[in-house]
């Protein structure tokens, strides 16, 4: 039905073959044409690596085929900031935040947009996850990313909450970055680093979705938000959409988010 711009890429390199890695409620993740991918059903968001299909998105065999001709794939863009747009931007996400509830009950460290104490199992990450939103408001490139390290691996699932976090932070640094508005190379840097560190401290899914995020590629709902944001428009549904990942997926990532753009540092 739909279909993301690595998900073609990765298909039309294996000629369309794929091999199941895992297998979750939500999606089927497949390894193909040596990138990981995976299927989900019509209605789930969109994604660089997303494959949406129609009826069951999880195949009996470990082995499938997928034929993505005929599908224009998606793309996602970040907005170009510059001062105003960026000001903008941040004045959107502190009234975002103020009507956070409206959104949902925060979740993971969404529970930090809030103002709220972290939940079991993430009662021992308030010290680095607030670090790395001091890190980030200071533009220290190199904090961050100690910071980011006490943070990778932290939860369950096959994206762990402090992946989430971290990945959603070096998302709004690389958008700051496009626009001039923080150091590109340090964080190109910093994001080198800590891709490094999470190969042997989260699962390779999780540490792809880090890198995509890092490299300012996400879930549809996440550009949506922060193309509202910069544009001052209303941006309660796109944060309710990404909120609406996973368990907590969203919630971490919108959180990281606040925390990359300055705007959790306490």
């Amino acid at each position: 039905m739909a279909i993301g711009i690595i998900a073609q890429s990765a298909l039309w390199g294996s000629g369309g073959g794929a091999r199941v890695l895992a297998r979750s409620s939500a999606s089927t993740y497949l390894r193909a044409g040596g990138e990981i991918v995976w299927l989900g059903d019509a209605e789930a968001p969109l994604h660089p690596r997303a494959i949406l299909v129609a009826g069951p998105h999880a195949p009996e065999r470990d082995d499938v085929r997928v034929d993505p001709s005929g599908l224009v794939p998606w793309r996602p863009t970040t907005p170009g900031l510059d001062s105003t747009a960026a000001e903008r931007l941040a004045t959107s996400w502190r009234r975002l935040a103020a009507g956070i509830g409206a959104i949902g009950a925060p979740r993971g460290f969404g529970a930090l947009i809030a103002g709220g104490p972290l939940e079991f199992p993430l009662t021992g990450a308030c010290a680095p996850a607030a670090a790395l939103a001091r890190a980030c408001a200071r533009d220290d490139a190199a904090a961050a990313a100690d910071a980011a390290l006490e943070l990778l691996g932290l939860g369950s699932g096959l994206t762990p909450s402090g992946d989430d976090y971290v990945g959603g932070a070096l998302f709004a640094r690389r958008l700051l970055a496009a626009g001039g508005l923080a150091d590109r190379t340090a964080w190109r840097r910093a994001a080198a680093a800590v891709l490094t560190a999470a190969r042997t401290r989260t699962h390779p899914i999780s540490l792809t979705l880090v890198g995509d995020l890092a490299d300012g590629l996400g879930w549809a709902p996440l550009h949506e938000l922060v193309h509202a944001l910069a544009a001052g428009v209303p941006a309660g549904a796109a944060a309710r959409r990404l909120s609406s990942l996973g368990h907590t997926s969203g919630w971490d990532v919108l959180a990281g988010l606040g925390a990359g753009l300055g705007e959790l540092a306490a």
